[in-house]
């Protein structure tokens, strides 16, 4: 019996040892570790390098962000320091001893008192489930988890990015990653974590081994937010797409059968006026952004003034002070959310930069603001001015106006990036308005004084746009108690309108066959075409005196070609642009009965003036390069090879003045020809017989190409030169099976024609002329055997151009 009372004694002493031990159980496991308060608590474990999540906030809702600290560096893979990965809005689930990450979908929603209504929309479509664990210890409804291998994981898709660009065969490699302490931190709202990732493989590309010392073998850093969703305080604004905002948008389906389903909000930053019944006051909570400590001083003052320009913005809404701009503070890591950042990043060759923001999916508020500004971009327009400016003479001191319109695109460049992140989209109709606003792309301003001098001075803008003031009006005015917002918002875009700006943002201007006259990326001027003139005379300037006095003393000649190129080629962008009136249509976003016109064709003597600016580029006048400077430009000398900044050559080592005409005028055809164009104009002339109509643009392209006079010596090669790549782009416009028949069939009878004017011209021909007529009689041969499978010789590129300097 006593045997029998002391086993039940130990027993009972065993059950309630167990029962102590699972009530500190999170306290026990973790004994030892460095403990981590905030958001989230989360402790570190130095022996075994890990990382443990306490997790006390099931089945509510908090931000995941993901980015990256520490990048890659090379443009062409777009895998930068700064980063933004991705952002959702997920929740902790707890089943069992099981723990899974779950991303609810936003994109369907019932906005609705009924939780029944509400729970039939979220059980109709599919959630994601992004990541799941095991409890690993427990106390009370706190559970702890082994996050280490959230962290320790290719979050940013590096490897399928490397694999997708042909860079070779990579994958994550656990053994050489591992959780990087120093930017592993927690606050009141918000937990941050980092991690150190290899990803590992063989490699193939030469983008990525361009830029890692072991290419096999790259290595970054990842970092995951988890951030506290923000309060019900912020007031959604609805969208307009005239407005020139981004927009969140989901689907209600607890919305009334007579309104629309769709529902669109505009992306912002919580702003509210302390008054909002006064004309200026101050708010509530500045927005603050905070400029990189690693740009150069003299990069640095520049950035904080030009994003500072927005304050003028504010203040155009009855703000006081509202927008400001700081240095980062030297302990304070650019991932945490709490900073607005502005970012100075660098990579092996100049690229985009841009702006981005981490925004709450459920109202459209914007939670923070991420710049990214491209090292390099300072050093093209300086090397662009080198080109204008000529300043390295013997004996005379280099004159500091390189440095100036560097350092005055790089204040543009900032505000143009920060209105990103404030919610503005691209406006790509600002330049006829007076350069109205800084989120256009804007070329340098240049001008031709009376003296032969170039003229600088007004190359960027110094200031805010008005456009930009009426928008940030639109999407940041807080209104006095009472005011009906609809209505008022309403009269700002009236009243935008009423003073001539237009909203034109990248779908309409980006692609090549886009229709927009007055949307273009790098342009200048109120008319395309009178641009694209006054350029072609201000670069034939700059050519005719191009000298050795562009590259400092000591500089291999050879490198005149770097600083040539966007000389030779400084009308690229505007006559894309001039391209845009063949077959342009003028149009707006309007809705109806905003007073606005819809549609309007060019009128047909603007698109002939275009066409006729267009031709102009492409004449052997335009084309040819000085003797004098042909002469001074030799073969690469060791070290200093060809890259993507200069021209491409048929002629082995040596530079190819015939190679950089053709790059030149290709791309003019190709953009006059382009099929959607082409479809254009012969619609538009089926519908008004005063516009142009594609085998009228036809007839005059073959009749000052190829049935012109021929020049003689090197512009007669030119001559013939552009000949070749008429003909080449009309039998591609018929060779295109995309392209409607009705084009086919035209590009088909100019052909026809062509060929029957060739014959003939065989019989009184020059050598040199009958052999660019024979060459051509083959290619329309070829042409004919099979021209669904037609492919000419591929017309060489031109040297990279865009981008000048953003996104």
């Amino acid at each position: 019996m006593k045997k029998v009372y002391l086993l039940f004694i130990l027993l009972s002493a065993g059950i309630l040892n167990v029962k102590a031990q699972k009530a500190d159980d999170i306290e026990v496991k973790t004994k030892g570790f460095t403990k981590y308060t905030g958001y989230f608590n989360f402790y570190w474990d130095e022996k075994t390098g890990k990382i443990f999540l306490e997790i006390d906030k099931f089945d509510q809702e908090f931000l995941y962000v993901n980015s990256m600290p520490a990048g890659v560096g090379s443009n062409d893979l777009g895998l930068d320091r700064g980063q933004i990965g991705g952002s959702r809005i997920v929740k902790f689930v707890k089943s069992g001893p099981k723990i899974l990450l779950m991303q609810p979908n936003y994109s369907y929603r019932a906005i609705s008192n009924n939780a029944d209504e509400r729970k039939s929309v979220e059980e109709a479509f599919a959630q994601s489930a992004i990541w799941g664990t095991t409890v690993i210890a427990q106390s009370g409804d706190k559970v702890l988890i082994d996050f280490t291998l959230f962290l320790l994981r290719d979050s940013h898709k590096i490897a399928d990015r490397l694999n997708n660009a042909n860079q070779g065969s990579f994958g994550f490699d656990d053994g050489r990653s591992a959780v990087y302490l120093p930017n592993t931190k927690s606050f009141p709202d918000n937990s941050e974590f980092e991690a150190t990732i290899t990803i590992a493989g063989k490699a193939k590309g030469y983008e990525i081994s361009s830029v890692t010392p072991d290419p096999n073998s790259v290595t970054v850093r990842m970092h995951q937010s988890f951030i506290k969703l923000p309060d019900g305080g912020y007031k959604k604004r609805n969208f307009d797409p005239r407005s020139g905002y981004y927009d969140v948008e989901y689907m209600d389906y607890a919305t009334p059968i007579d309104e629309p389903i769709m529902k669109r909000m505009l992306t912002r930053h919580r702003l509210e006026k302390k008054d909002p019944a006064a004309a200026i006051s101050e708010p509530v909570t500045p927005i603050v952004y905070y400029v990189d400590r690693g740009a150069p001083e003299l990069v640095r003052n520049a950035l904080i003034e030009g994003a500072g320009w927005w304050n003028q913005a504010f203040e155009a809404a009855g703000y006081k002070n509202a927008f400001q701009v700081k240095l980062l503070p030297a302990d304070a890591d650019p991932m945490d959310i709490r900073y607005n950042i502005i970012q100075w990043i660098h990579r092996s060759t100049r690229g985009w930069s841009y702006g981005e923001s981490i925004d709450d999916p459920r109202t459209g508020e914007i939670i923070k603001g991420q710049v990214s500004l491209g090292s390099l971009r300072d050093r093209q327009d300086f090397l662009i001015a080198e080109g204008l400016l000529q300043p390295y003479e013997d004996g005379k001191p280099t004159s500091d106006k390189m440095l100036k319109m560097a350092l005055a695109r790089l204040r543009q460049l900032a505000a143009h990036e920060v209105g990103h992140t404030l919610g503005l989209q691209h406006n790509f109709t600002a330049s006829v308005n007076g350069r109205a606003s800084v989120m256009d792309y804007p070329p340098p301003v240049i001008s031709l004084n009376t003296d032969g001098t170039i003229d600088l001075s007004k190359a960027y803008r110094t200031e805010i746009g008005e456009y930009d003031k009426r928008a940030i009006l639109y999407g940041y005015q807080d209104f006095a108690k009472g005011t009906n917002e609809d209505e008022a918002l309403k009269g700002i875009i009236t009243e935008t309108i009423k003073q001539g700006f237009l909203f034109i943002s990248d779908d309409d201007a980006r692609p090549a066959g886009s229709a927009h006259p007055q949307a273009h990326l790098w342009d200048s001027g109120t008319n395309a075409a009178d641009e694209l003139n006054r350029l072609m005379v201000l670069r034939r300037h700059v050519l005719d005196n191009f000298s050795e006095k562009a590259i400092r003393q000591d500089a291999p000649m050879a490198t005149l070609e770097e600083v040539l190129v966007p000389m030779y080629l400084i009308h690229r962008f505007q006559a894309e642009a001039a391209s845009k009136m063949l077959g342009g249509l003028y149009y707006t976003f309007a809705l109806k009965n905003d007073g606005q016109t819809v549609t309007r064709f060019v009128p047909p003597a603007e698109q002939w003036k275009a066409f006729n600016a267009l031709m102009s580029t492409i004449s052997p006048d335009a084309l040819a390069l000085p003797e004098k400077l042909i002469e001074k430009i030799p073969p690469r000398p060791i070290g200093y090879p060809r890259t993507r900044e200069t021209f491409k050559s048929h002629t082995g080592l040596t530079f190819d003045p015939m190679a950089a005409a053709e790059s030149a005028a290709g791309a003019t055809l190709s953009f006059m020809l382009q099929p959607e164009r082409a479809a254009r104009l012969v619609e538009y002339q089926s519908r008004d017989n005063s516009q142009p109509g594609l085998l009228p643009v036809l007839n005059k392209l073959v009749a000052q190409t190829w049935k012109a006079p021929q020049p003689t010596g090197y512009k007669g090669e030119l001559q013939r030169l552009v000949n070749n790549l008429v003909l080449k782009q009309i039998l591609t416009l018929a060779a295109t099976t995309s392209a409607p028949e009705s084009v086919r069939g035209i590009a088909l009878l100019q052909i026809d024609e062509l060929t029957k004017w060739m014959k003939a011209a065989l019989t009184t021909a020059t050598d040199n002329r009958k052999a660019n007529l024979l060459f051509g009689l083959s290619q329309i041969n070829e042409f004919e055997k099979n021209p669904n499978k037609f492919q000419p010789a591929p017309v060489l590129n031109m040297p990279d151009g865009s981008p000048i300097g953003m996104d």
